[in-house]
């Protein structure tokens, strides 16, 4: 199985180059728009800001390849940043245009969480699955109350029936969201020891 890993500039390669590895599955991290399209699973990495993210993405050109890909039915995982820019819009220091494969916003933490939590949500947190979750491919290997690793200011809301799972900072954030082929984390999978490697398992041969 061939798994690309889209690389347009923003992301954390290595190390999901080396967990996918871990569980003998063929990554590689790639710019190039034909490989990624003709990849059977692809995964949309990122870290930091929003809108420079999306921006990247967009000057690329990979942002047409990854929706389309993704409408043609490839499974397609995004992690943290990149799970965000599957919503439709962010609104971290402005208000930007996401893919608009999964409905949702991407909004402040600060906002829902109690004044005395830290910003950024950084650490272990246990995943409550919702019903939906509880039959969601991605999360077939892990069971509800397990613990995967967070970094992140921002959370993906109005997902509604997306929402596989969540975790409580205070409030319930969004962890995972899923419509049909498009998965996101906003959890590292690649960080979260074996059970990470478990999701990334279900990814390759679930989803």
């Amino acid at each position: 199985m061939k798994i690309a890993i889209v690389d347009y500039g923003v992301g954390n390669l290595f190390s999901l180059q080396s967990s996918f590895a871990a569980i003998g599955a063929d990554a590689s991290a790639t710019g190039d728009g034909e490989v990624i399209a003709g990849a059977e699973r692809i995964v949309l990495p990122g870290v930091g800001a929003f809108g420079d993210a999306a921006d990247k993405l967009r000057r690329s050109g990979l942002d047409r390849v990854v929706k389309a890909a993704a409408e043609r039915g490839t499974p397609l995982l995004g992690i943290c940043l990149g799970m965000q820019l599957l919503l439709e819009k962010s609104f971290e220091y402005g208000v930007h245009d996401g893919l608009g494969l999964i409905p949702g916003a991407v909004l402040p933490i600060r906002d829902v969480i109690p004044p005395d939590y830290k910003i950024p949500h950084i650490g272990w947190n246990a995943l409550d699955f919702t019903s939906a979750g509880e039959h969601c491919p991605l999360l077939g290997r892990v069971r509800p109350g397990e613990y995967v690793y967070f970094v992140h200011s921002y959370y993906a809301a109005r997902c509604g029936e997306s929402v596989m799972a969540t975790a409580d900072y205070g409030a319930p954030l969004t962890a995972c969201i899923r419509r049909d082929n498009v998965y996101g984390c906003q959890f590292h999978p690649e960080k979260s020891g074996g059970m990470g490697l478990n999701i990334l398992r279900a990814f390759c041969y679930d989803c």
